[in-house]
This record gives C-alpha cells, sequence and structure tokens, in this order.
C-alpha cells in the first residue's frame, strides 16, 4: 500500500502569512493558522499530515524546556484536531538540533528523548525523525521509543549523495537499517526530485524495512534572505514523484517548497501507479573485489611497531625535518607521523609533508588528520588526494581548538568529532577505496579525569573502524597503569606515545603548556638548569627506556615524538 505524506508545513506557512518567525511558533500564538494549513493538506489528500513541530527544540526555539514541551504538545494536538474526523495518520516529527560544539552532543541525545517522551504521552503512535546527516545523536531516543510506536528516519543530502556529516546515501540507509526500531528510510528535503530519484536508485536497500521518499520541490532563488520556490513545475515533480513510488517506494510526499497543490495532484496521479518488476534500487551485488592491505603493521607479525613523529615547520624550510627523515631511513622505523596543526597553530599541511617524505625516502608515512580546519567535502577531498599519491594510514584526531586570542579572526569548523571522521573513512573505503582501503587510528587521552569515558570512547573508535591507537606520551607509573587497563578493556593494538625530554625548560614547557602530558614533578626532578645539551639528552634517553621496561608487557609497540625533531636520540634508546 502506498502512503501519502503531506507537503512542507513551514515554506507554506511563510508563503501565506509573510512573516519572519518560526512557523513552530504559531502552535501557541496562532493555533488557528496550524489547524488550517493540516486541513489543507488533508483535503488534498494527504494520507499522513506531519506535526508542526520540525524545530521545537530548546536551541532551535531559543526557550527553556517547560516551554517547548508544552510547544510540542499544543503542536501535537492541532494536528490531531485537524486529522479528525478523517482518520488521517499523524506523524511526531522531528528534526535536527543545530550544534556545533561536540562536547553538546551528550545533552542533545538526552533532549530527543525528552521530545519523544512528551509526545508518547500525547499518545503519538508514529514518529518521522527527518532532515538528519547521520544517526548517531537519536539513537538513545530511537530506543526509547522501541515497539511503542512506528518509527521512520529520513536523511538529507545533496545532490552528490553526501549529507552534511560527510556520509554517502547508501551509508545512512545502511546505517539506518541496521537498527531494530526503525520502520521505514528514506530521503527528505535537502534536492529535488530528479536527483532524489538518481540517489535513490543507487542504493541497495534490504528490502526489510519501508522506503520513503519527500523530495523538494525543486531548488530555491533567496529573496530578501527567504527561500523562493517557483511553482510553475507541479508536473515535472508529481511525474518524477510517481517515478520513485514506481522504483519501490511505500511512502512519498513533498519537502520544501511543496504545497496542498503539488500534494493534490499526486494524489491524482499516484492511482495509476504500478511497481516496475525490476525496480532499479535492487541492483545487483557488486564483484568482490581482492584488498590490498597497506597498513603500516602489515605482515610485521608480532614485532614491536615503531612510529616516530615529525613535526612540519612552521615556516616554508622543511630543511630540518628532510634531514630528520633521511637520518631515520636505516632505524627500523615503520611509520613515520605527522601533526596536523597542533594545538590550533599554522604548520605545513601534514598531507602534503607526508607524500613529500615519502617521495625522497620511500618510508611508509601517516599523517594525522583533524576535524577542527576543514568541513566534509574538504576532508573527502583531501583523502582522495592522498590515496592517489599512495598514502593509505591515518591518524585521526579531533584536534585542539582554536586558541582564544585568534578567535576574533579565525574560526573552527567541527562537522564532527574524530569517530564521525571515521565513520566516513568507512564509507569510502566501502566505497572509492575497495582494492586498497585506507587504515586509520586513534588517539587515547589515558590523563583524561574519568577514564571509563576513554574507555568507551576507544570502543566506538574501533567500532568506527579504528585499527590502531597512539597514546599521549607516558613518563609515570599511573599513565603505565591507565593504559594497561585500557588494553585490557578494549584489546586494541597500542603504541605507547614516548616523549624524552631533553631539559628542564622543554619539561616544563611541557607540563605547563600542553594539555594531556603528564609531567610529574618526579620526571622534572631528573633534570636539572645547568645541564648541558648531552646530559639533558642522555636524562630523556634513561626516561624513555624505563617507561618501555614498564610497557614492555602490553604494548604493541611505540610512538616516539622528539623535542625539535631529535630523532638521533632514537638509535640509543632501542
Amino acid at each position: 500500500m502506498l502512503l501519502l505524506f503531506d507537503g512542507a508545513f513551514g515554506t507554506y506557512y511563510a508563503q501565506v502569512y509573510d512573516t519572519k518567525q518560526l512557523p513552530e511558533l504559531a502552535n501557541t500564538m496562532y493555533p488557528e493558522r496550524v489547524r488550517r494549513i493540516h486541513k489543507e493538506y488533508i483535503e488534498a489528500g494527504a494520507q499522513i499530515i506531519r506535526t508542526n513541530t520540525f524545530a521545537s527544540n530548546t536551541i532551535s526555539l531559543d526557550m527553556s524546556w517547560e516551554a517547548v514541551q508544552d510547544n510540542i504538545r499544543q503542536g501535537y494536538r492541532l494536528a490531531h484536531e485537524a486529522a479528525q474526523p478523517k482518520n488521517t495518520y499523524i506523524a511526531a516529527d522531528i528534526g535536527q538540533i543545530p550544534c556545533e560544539n561536540q562536547a553538546d552532543r551528550e545533552r542533545i541525545s538526552k533532549e530527543y528523548v525528552e521530545i519523544c517522551r512528551t509526545f508518547l504521552e500525547e499518545g503519538a503512535k508514529c514518529f518521522v525523525f527527518e532532515t538528519f546527516s547521520d544517526v548517531e545523536d537519536i539513537r538513545e531516543a530511537i530506543d526509547f521509543i522501541g515497539e511503542k510506536a512506528f518509527v521512520i528516519v529520513q536523511f538529507s543530502v545533496n545532490q552528490f549523495g553526501y549529507s552534511q556529516s560527510g556520509l554517502s546515501a547508501r551509508k545512512l540507509i545502511q546505517c539506518a537499517e541496521n537498527i531494530e526500531w526503525v520502520d521505514a528510510v528514506g530521503f527528505n528535503c535537502g534536492v529535488g526530485p530528479g536527483h532524489m530519484q538518481q540517489i535513490i536508485r543507487n542504493i541497495r536497500f534490504s528490502g526489510k524495512k519501508m522506503r520513503t521518499a519527500l523530495p523538494n520541490a525543486g531548488y530555491p532563488q533567496i529573496v530578501s534572505n527567504r527561500m523562493i520556490f517557483d511553482n510553475q513545475n507541479i508536473d515535472y515533480f508529481v511525474k518524477k514523484v510517481c517515478d520513485i513510488a514506481a522504483d519501490g517506494a511505500d511512502m512519498v510526499g513533498g519537502c520544501c517548497g511543496t504545497t496542498p497543490e503539488y500534494i493534490r495532484r499526486m494524489r491524482e496521479q499516484l492511482s495509476f501507479v504500478q511497481p516496475k518488476k525490476t525496480a532499479s534500487v535492487t541492483r545487483v551485488e557488486e564483484e568482490k573485489v581482492a584488498k590490498k592491505d597497506s597498513s603500516f603493521f602489515a605482515g610485521k607479525g608480532e614485532k614491536k611497531l615503531i612510529a616516530v613523529e615529525l613535526a612540519p615547520p612552521l615556516g616554508s624550510d622543511d630543511e630540518k625535518l628532510m634531514d630528520a627523515a633521511h637520518l631515520l631511513l636505516k632505524s627500523g622505523v615503520d611509520v613515520l607521523t605527522f601533526p596536523d596543526s597542533p594545538s590550533g597553530r599554522t604548520r605545513a599541511d601534514s598531507i602534503l609533508m607526508a607524500e613529500k617524505v615519502a617521495r625522497e625516502t620511500g618510508m611508509c608515512v601517516m599523517p594525522h588528520i583533524c576535524c577542527r580546519d576543514k568541513n566534509a567535502i574538504a576532508i573527502r577531498s583531501q583523502l582522495l588526494g592522498a590515496h592517489i599519491n599512495h598514502i593509505h594510514n591515518f591518524l585521526v584526531i579531533t584536534g585542539d581548538p582554536i586558541p582564544s586570542v585568534m578567535r576574533s579572526s579565525v574560526k573552527s569548523v567541527f562537522n564532527f568529532d574524530s569517530v564521525g571522521l571515521m565513520h566516513i573513512m568507512n564509507d569510502m573505503n566501502e566505497e572509492q577505496f575497495v582494492e586498497t582501503p585506507i587504515c586509520y587510528g586513534g588517539a587515547i587521552n589515558q590523563g583524561r579525569r574519568n577514564l571509563e569515558v576513554e574507555i568507551e570512547r576507544v570502543k566506538k573508535k574501533m567500532k568506527a573502524g579504528a585499527a590502531f591507537f597512539l597514546t599521549q606520551p607516558i613518563s609515570t607509573k599511573e599513565s603505565v597503569e591507565r593504559v594497561r587497563r585500557i588494553k585490557q578493556e578494549t584489546g586494541a593494538r597500542i603504541l605507547c606515545g614516548i616523549m624524552p625530554f631533553v631539559s628542564l625548560k622543554n619539561a616544563m614547557f611541557m607540563k605547563n603548556e600542553m594539555t594531556g602530558i603528564d609531567v610529574s614533578e618526579e620526571v622534572l626532578a631528573r633534570y636539572r638548569e645547568d645541564m648541558t645539551r648531552e646530559e639533558g639528552e642522555q636524562a630523556g634517553i634513561q626516561l624513555a627506556k624505563e617507561m618501555i621496561a614498564l610497557t614492555e608487557d602490553f604494548a604493541d609497540g611505540y610512538y616516539f615524538s622528539f623535542p625539535f625533531n631529535r630523532v638521533s636520540m632514537l638509535e640509543k634508546i632501542l
């Protein structure tokens, strides 16, 4: 049975009432307007109407939770009133809560749960999560709903089939279909009907969930800061949606720009739609491809792995770094790593620096890649370019924040954290890098105050495909025991961080200026202000040897970071 959704409440409300306010505010301010629009869509033939609550959350409405809760309750009641006595289905509509700060993710996940709780208390039997870019923030809410209601999850992607979080349409559907309590999956918003049809036809659905498709009327023009849609394309829109229905969609409707007239015309035409016997959405399985393992630890067996960090220069002179790289050629190092603008300060690009070192030395390289400076499009482009240049290993980090003194002129870009970026890499391995997948790992901050949180982060990263981990520098027995526990509880491949401080000044700087690096008073006591360079290096070498001895029983290898790229110390340590 094919079901017809309504059209876009928000854009139609703005068109009719020419208001600059969010339409959700009308739930309490102008309830008669809300009832009227719902009834127009029902009279046009909509079998499912969405509550006027897409942006009913504390961030979008800038209200207290109590006021938002009242808005949600009123929104559901108005839809229920409009649906009588037509027996129209009502979908509790939940949109993506805006969030730029990754630290707020847990709070937002809890708010989704409370939104769902409020709807359930009003008697909601159907939920639609729409215009989402991934499912991570709503997993808890979906589990909370469970079998108490019918759950629809719809994603928004661009015309190339990627969401704002960087995931492909195929990956998004796969993730949603793997959630037990999700009953229907599909797309809404983002693109017009032609692009949505193309995107859907390139996805292999499991057939276990119903499919939905609610495209925009087309692509808008921005006039006086308002989205204006051309309503002259109704015939084209209806034809494309009918084609999508024939391809196997179970629920169709409209998103931005679609008015009751779109729904009326769709209602007239959909009765003539016959599903195709061989729908293109059930494409054949891809041929099995032999994968090449290009990870830096491939074929190394039980060998203790050695990674050495080379910090890209602050300027354009890379002579010292290249000298260090050439010095390490015969050292038995398994991989050279290159940090990505640590502490939010500009350095030479880690991927380009890694490419030059690999080209000139032939050594295996692993640039760090952080989520701070680039959006999903830029990061995907970088990964494609790196892969073309035979760089297949990456350390994925969220990235340090921009220094406060620079925030007035430089803005951070955090589309996702390190786990989100790993999901993108996993997605690209399944699509672009099938023959030679990239290998990526994560960082471990064993100094985190709550070690349980860090252990859960490691497990999340492993679930997202992380194949190895590099720890923050270890310099105390307490740090050793914390990493040992992480190893015991996760079974992760761990390279323990080793930083041989070369002077009292160097150790003091790391203790006071660098977050996540534990430098105890006992470590500081190893150094004197009047030490020669040789004495300072010897103290660092001795510290490194002691940390290696303490971790030898569980470490899978070591990740060396030498102050000022003094890599000549490595031979004396090993």
